[in-house]
């Protein structure tokens, strides 16, 4: 692929992958995995349910950055990060319907404020997977309605705080919450319907919109995108025409139509029955959001109708992460992001990673993890493609959601019993790779990834995978 924009390159050397000047660096949070005693929100409720959270874990005082933010924000810079992705919450501020809390408003800007006194930029997220009580009861996502109300909620939030904020992430991964909400029924509300699904994830993509004009509306020079999980697809058996039909399935619904529903507003099966244009949805994105964490080998399975008859494993032999209730949470397949990245860079819009790690409570994957998918990213920027930054996920030990405490991502470890927290050698890894502005040899050599990122480098490896 020749570049396409004009952007700025990485230089490499027989010493160092550098990547552009500017490049953000940072970590990725949101805020009920890590604020604590988020109790007006459908996840606090659905946590004091037996059975819903591995080992009945509930988020509690999480990381107590309601209170103490700061602490950790003191840890993002001193561990050289010029960025964070946060998000804010919507049970918060606005914990009645048509009721703003000026509190909790001016929480968020003295967070923000924060982050700016120590040389991070914020990178703040809208939505990310919790909805106020009050909207659990006129149907959250279910129903329309619900794309004035957070229209509303966003023209409050950029009122307040859009002088403190230049990038804004709208909704993060709203297939992800489609499906494990409404879907697969791991996420609240618990459903498992096809139907409801859809159009759960169709009205996200109208507030998304919703959302992109209105903060445009208020602040011009506001930069704002779309969050989306982004996951490679490929067939178990090459050969096989079933197994290569049902790749394609899974590609399409779990990608393609949300991706590009943004890029020209159609919403197309299974958003609508018959595809029907949704006007303000067109072009509504200045980037690119692109969550990666793994790639999945779909194999053609007629008992998976919620996955579209396709059952993803691994490649035998395949290093896998850490494993949550479910099985193991990931393969690690860093060439996965080189090529989702890819994938994204044809909707002719900036990228940044919003989001990519993996579980891994004892740190023994994770070095390598950093510096071979920042390789990839290192080798999609040789080859022009517009990436502004990488946020990992995540800074701190959080609750993983329907996974609880089970499953560990943070470069910095943290017990929640006593909120203590320990800076894993991974953390301090991604310090070297910040300040350096990228991938020195000797990083390479100390975790064994020395040959594979400088004498064979990714591009060269892979160069027939495309």
């Amino acid at each position: 692929m020749q570049a396409m924009y004009d952007h700025p390159s990485p230089t490499s050397t027989d010493d160092i992958l550098a990547f552009p000047a500017g490049f953000l660096w940072g970590t990725a949070t949101s805020s009920h995995q890590v604020e604590g005693d988020n109790r007006n929100n459908q996840w606090w409720a659905w946590e004091q349910q037996p059975g819903r959270i591995w080992h009945g874990d509930t988020s509690g005082l999480a990381c107590d950055w309601w209170r103490h933010a700061e602490a950790d924000f003191d840890r993002a810079a001193a561990l050289g990060q010029n960025s964070h992705r946060l998000s804010l919450e919507w049970s918060r501020i606005e914990p009645q319907e048509g009721v703003f809390d000026e509190a909790a408003l001016a929480r968020y800007r003295q967070m923000l404020q924060a982050l700016h006194e120590r040389g991070l930029e914020p990178m703040v997220t809208l939505h990310h997977f919790t909805n106020p009580l009050w909207l659990v009861e006129l149907g959250e996502w279910e129903n329309p309605q619900v794309v004035r109300y957070f229209e509303r909620y966003t023209a409050r939030v950029v009122e307040a705080l859009g002088d403190l904020v230049t990038l804004w992430c709208t909704i993060n991964e709203p297939a992800i919450y489609a499906l494990l909400s409404y879907l697969w029924g791991r996420f609240p509300p618990g459903k498992t319907d096809w139907s409801i699904a859809f159009g759960v994830l169709a009205n996200l993509l109208r507030g998304h919109a919703a959302a992109y004009h209105t903060i445009h509306r208020l602040r011009s020079e506001a930069r704002v995108g779309l969050v989306k999980a982004v996951r490679g697809f490929e067939p178990a058996n090459p050969v096989s025409p079933l197994d290569r039909l049902v790749t394609r399935l899974q590609d399409y619904f779990f990608n393609d139509v949300t991706l590009l529903a943004a890029k020209d507003g159609w919403l197309r099966f299974p958003l609508a029955w018959l595809p029907r244009r949704h006007g303000p949805l067109a072009d509504s994105f200045d980037f690119v959001g692109v969550n990666y964490y793994t790639r999945g080998l779909v194999a053609f399975d007629i008992r998976r109708r919620r996955e579209v008859f396709g059952r993803q494993g691994y490649r035998p032999g395949a290093a896998l992460s850490d494993s949550g209730q479910f099985g193991p949470y990931s393969e690690i397949y860093p060439e996965g992001l080189y090529h989702v990245l890819r994938k994204v860079a044809m909707l002719g819009k900036p990228i940044i990673v919003t989001e990519n790690g993996l579980p891994d409570a004892d740190d023994d994957q994770r070095p390598r993890f950093l510096l071979t998918h920042l390789a990839q990213v290192h080798r999609a920027l040789r080859e022009g493609l517009p990436i502004e930054g990488y946020y990992h996920w995540s800074l701190v030990d959080n609750f993983e959601w329907a996974e609880g405490w089970g499953l560990r991502f943070g470069l910095i470890e943290l017990d929640p019993q006593t909120q203590e927290r320990r800076i894993r050698p991974s953390g301090h890894l991604y310090a070297e790779i910040c300040r350096a502005n990228g991938i020195t040899r000797e990083m390479a050599r100390r975790y064994g990834v020395e040959e594979e990122l400088f004498s064979n480098p990714p591009a060269a490896r892979s160069a027939g995978h495309d």
